[in-house]
């Protein structure tokens, strides 16, 4: 039986005392094994990093303090409890329970790999036990030290809900104003703006500024109040206009640091901020120049700050890949790989480039450097998925979507990719389970009402497909799909001349081969022979 409440160990407090258990010993078996988790288990387990060395790495923990500037989103704990399933689903003895107490009082990081080990081990192999009873710690004695310790730790791993409670435990124990405070404060509001809790991260911030009158710590501040409206995940609560007005108090601030050096990372760091607001006011050229002049200003830094560089150069990718300007574009994405080869968001963002470009083999290697790289990714697997979607490798896009769904449930677009492919194989019954589990995450989706509206007609249910598919077409005029399968669909009830409307329509949208072929059908039946044939021979050109 494990103690699952979250004082005094923190995050990961059943994961590090399961892993104290295993680990020794699969590292007499299979060291090998123990080494495709590594970063698992020395994120879960820190008391195990002496016997578990980091095989992969980013650069992050080579780097001091203020250098180590990326903070994981997040969705990281997800990947580490997928990643630590799978290392118990490999090693544990079959039938075997685990028991855990405290179980209301578990950290988010172990509430969440509790309930993934649930869904991804069968119980005949382990079964998880979680009740509410067990003995409760007494207060936590922990002070600014040991409470510093534990928020810098979590705050690289991506323990937010942690760094939040703890850092405001460290703001409680430290004198207001001075470095420790600050540097509490700074990371407390960080993991409250991460984990969307806006209200409080907008009170920490301005708690620090009433604390204050450090330049530095100002403009800090202002930056940090900038990103909150800017990288607010619903565009509905962005505030473009205020974010704008606090990123440019952070740049006045910036100008004025007599450090050159930390003038030149400040600046850089502010105008890269202030191009994510530009870009999202619908300006890429001026975002683009922002950058680039952050590029300019991180010149100045000789060897430092090489993860300010790194993402530099991935953000210059993005803007010149959407500007079409894509040798330039792989270029930068290809110097931030340099400069980090073991993080892997890159390999994505380089491998939807290089599939765009027809690239396929070097966007595969990229997709599969990103699955190497670190624990599961669901994105990298779905990326995969669509490119051997696009090489009509059916069966390993079905397994790598089956995957996707396996690491995240949610993943909506993986169950409308699932659903399509299944339906067009006339797995009929696996494709409706996808399309229900989709539209109860996304009621109303238009790509699973299209592919709902497919298996009705398939079914006979004429009257429910009509329906479904003047909805789809409703909501999205544009989705070649949704003016297809209704084309399908009024040839099925009989109405030839307006499945020909629906099907030009989605072939002036979208002119794919199965469209033509379904227009050259319903052209027959009306008896228009020669442009039936036209339109066999276009859906007969590979």
């Amino acid at each position: 039986m494990i103690d699952g409440h979250r004082r005094p160990h923190g995050p990961y407090t059943v994961a590090s005392a399961l892993l104290h258990h295993l680990v020794p010993g699969v590292l007499e078996r299979s060291p090998e094994l123990v080494a495709a988790h590594d970063i698992e288990i020395r994120a879960a387990a820190p008391g195990l990093r002496d016997v578990v060395p980091a095989g992969r790495a980013t650069i992050d923990a080579s780097l001091p303090d203020d250098e180590r500037i990326l903070v994981p989103a997040p969705r990281r704990t997800l990947r580490l409890a997928n990643g630590l399933t799978e290392f118990v689903r490999e090693v544990v003895p079959p039938g075997r329970t685990l028991m855990v107490c405290n179980g209301a009082e578990t950290d988010p990081t172990d509430a969440e790999l509790l309930d993934v080990m649930t869904r991804r081990i069968p119980p005949e192999v382990l079964t998880v036990v979680v009740y509410e009873g067990g003995p409760a710690p007494a207060g936590d004695p922990r002070g600014p030290g040991a409470l510093w310790d534990l928020v810098d730790r979590c705050v690289h791993e991506g323990f937010l809900h942690a760094v939040a409670e703890a850092g405001r435990r460290g703001l409680e124990t430290a004198e207001p104003g001075g470095e420790p405070w600050w540097r509490f404060a700074q990371r407390t509001a960080t993991a409250l703006g991460g984990l969307g809790r806006i209200g409080e991260a907008r009170e920490v911030w301005a708690w620090a500024r009433r604390c204050s009158q450090d330049p530095a710590v100002h403009a800090a501040c202002a930056y940090g109040l900038a990103m909150l409206d800017a990288r607010d995940p619903d565009p509905q609560r962005r505030d473009l206009a205020r974010a704008r007005e606090w990123v440019n108090e952070a740049i006045a601030i910036s100008t004025l640091l007599r450090d050159p050096f930390e003038r030149a990372f400040k600046l850089g760091f502010d105008r890269n901020g202030l191009a994510l607001v530009e870009l999202r006011e619908g300006r890429p050229e001026a975002a683009l120049a922002l950058v680039e002049s952050a590029m300019e200003l991180a010149g100045e830094l000789g060897e430092r700050h090489p993860l300010h560089r790194m993402v530099l150069h991935a953000n210059r990718g993005r803007l010149l890949a959407g500007l079409g300007r894509t040798k330039e574009a792989l270029d930068d994405y290809t110097a931030a790989i340099a400069l980090d080869p073991g993080f892997p968001d890159h390999y994505l963002d380089r491998g939807n480039l290089l599939a765009k470009l027809g690239l396929p083999d070097e966007a595969l290697a990229d997709y599969e450097s990103a699955i190497r790289a670190g624990p599961p990714m669901p994105e990298a697997y779905y990326n995969r998925a669509e490119l051997r979607i696009a090489r009509d490798d059916t069966d390993g896009a079905l397994a790598d979507l089956g995957h996707v769904l396996e690491l995240d449930p949610g993943y909506l677009d993986a169950y409308i990719n699932r659903a399509g492919l299944l339906a067009a194989l006339e797995r009929d019954e696996e494709a409706w389970a996808d399309v229900r589990a989709g539209l109860a995450l996304a009621p109303g989706d238009v790509h699973l009402l299209v592919v709902l509206g497919q298996l009705e007609t398939t079914a006979g249910r004429l009257g429910d497909a009509h329906a479904t598919l003047d909805a789809a077409v409703a909501a999205a005029p544009g989705l070649a799909a949704a003016w297809g399968n209704r084309g399908v669909l009024r040839f099925a009830e009989g109405d030839v001349e307006g499945a020909v409307d629906d099907l030009s329509r989605a072939i002036t949208l979208d002119p794919q081969p199965d469209l033509y072929a379904n227009r050259a059908v319903a052209l027959r039946s009306l008896g228009r022979t020669a442009e039936a044939r036209t339109d066999e021979r276009r859906a007969s050109v590979p």
